[in-house]
């Protein structure tokens, strides 16, 4: 086989894992742009690696992904402190990639990756890989360079962890049904509704990264949210529109104005009520929607 047509096959092969490999990456990273730019350092190394070291180029490929990940993760612990205001995951459109190439949702959920941010870089590699992707422990084992013991004690760990924060949510349908009632009482400003459909210890995180203007703490409970989304409810939605769409697995609301988006607004649901109300604003992470 000559250069030309290794080059090709080894395209092929990349954009055949593409999907997988991104749904890595994101998980890991909570950014769509880290995403991509960890996919592109993977394709320049398959490039530059001898070929005929590479056994599974699939295999070779989420290896690379999973380690380059974990690497930029290190580095975006320190930028997301010094970040303005609360950080949130980039949104992705999952309407129009539903399976975000993975074989089931797990670790995708706004709410989700927000909690995966408390896991050290290779636990979060070991879960994801584990709960979303189904890789065998050895597998995992391989990726993150531990012993199947570690690698099985790194899953468990953050499984406990996250079942100790997470909490039940309720079926799509009642999702979508407090999403569509939150955003009316919202629009309205009206705080006794907005407090009966709210846990009691509601929280509410608006992320505008200093870009926007937007609350650089968040808020917490019941009475506090309610009289906050009232306070800025009469020039918020001003000629907003307002349009439903599928971020990250879950019921989400789209916001524009003059064509631009400008928001993204998304809850979680717990028997109890809303439970977080999550404030998507800084323009850099509402690019990949309004493209």
């Amino acid at each position: 086989m000559d250069e030309a047509e290794d080059l090709q096959e080894a395209q092929e092969e990349f954009q055949a894992a593409r999907g997988c490999l991104f749904g890595i990456a994101y998980r890991m990273l909570g950014s769509v742009s880290e995403a991509e730019d960890v996919l592109q350092d993977a394709w320049i190394r398959r490039q530059t690696y001898d070929r005929s070291k590479v056994e599974n180029p699939r295999a070779f490929l989420a290896t690379t992904v999973t380690r380059l990940a974990i690497n930029v993760l290190k580095s975006a612990r320190a930028r997301r402190e010094t970040y303005v205001g609360p950080w949130l995951p980039e949104p992705v459109d999952t309407g129009s990639d539903p399976a975000l190439g993975a074989l089931n949702g797990e670790a995708l959920e706004v709410a989700v990756l927000m909690l995966l941010e408390k896991l050290t870089p290779t636990e979060r590699a070991a879960y994801v890989l584990r709960e979303a992707f189904e890789y065998p422990y050895a597998r995992i084992a391989e990726v993150v360079g531990q012993s199947n013991a570690n690698a099985r004690q790194l899953v468990s760990r953050a499984r406990r962890h996250l079942a100790a924060e997470k909490r039940a949510g309720v079926v799509a349908a009642d999702h979508q049904r407090f999403l569509t009632a939150f955003v009316a009482a919202a629009q309205a400003g009206d705080i006794g509704v907005l407090e009966n459909m709210f846990a009691e210890d509601v929280v509410s995180y608006s992320d505008g990264g200093g870009e926007v203007r937007a609350s650089k703490f968040i808020v917490v409970g019941r009475q506090r949210v309610a009289k906050y989304i009232h306070a800025f409810a009469d020039r918020f939605w001003v000629a907003a529109t307002v349009e439903p769409l599928q971020v990250n697995g879950r019921p989400a609301m789209k916001l524009s104005r003059d064509g631009a988006v400008f928001a993204v607004v998304t809850v979680s649901v717990t028997p109890e009520g809303i439970d977080r109300v999550m404030w998507m604003m800084n323009p850099a992470k509402l690019a990949v929607l309004d493209a």
